[in-house]
């Protein structure tokens, strides 16, 4: 029986997640932990791509046997949210969705590519005058 239980455990090296600093942007990331780290694959949620800017904090996963398979997964977070208030953002423009039902967007905002300002522009009459 103690046999049994003693084949069950796996050895652990070290902590299961770290957080590191992106050192080069892209699909297949570096990051700093204890050492540079490179080619990690970058995890998003489903439905949502993220890439990890460089010099940014990132929390990196460790999976395999002896925690040779590194996944960068996700960044520290929550700034201002109340819980249950969610916010998509990059550097420069952002979506938040609030508890209270409002949508807020930050940055330029456009449709199909065109700013929303020139959406609602009044309309040229065609022809003018006679």
């Amino acid at each position: 029986m103690w046999l049994s239980r003693q084949s069950r455990r796996l050895p652990v090296h070290g902590e299961p997640a770290e957080v590191g600093t992106v050192t080069l942007e892209g699909e297949k990331a570096a990051v700093c932990l204890t050492g540079e780290r490179r080619d990690l694959t970058v995890l998003s949620p489903g439905g949502y791509c993220w890439r990890p800017a460089e010099g940014e904090s990132v929390l990196v996963l460790k999976s395999g046997v002896d925690g040779e398979t590194l996944w960068v997964a996700g960044v520290p977070g929550g700034g201002e949210l109340s819980p249950g208030e969610v916010c998509i953002q990059s550097r420069r423009a952002a979506v938040f969705l609030g508890n209270d039902g409002a949508v807020d967007l930050r940055g330029t905002v456009k449709l199909n590519g065109v700013p929303i300002e020139k959406l609602f522009e009044p309309k040229k009459e065609e022809g003018g005058e006679n």
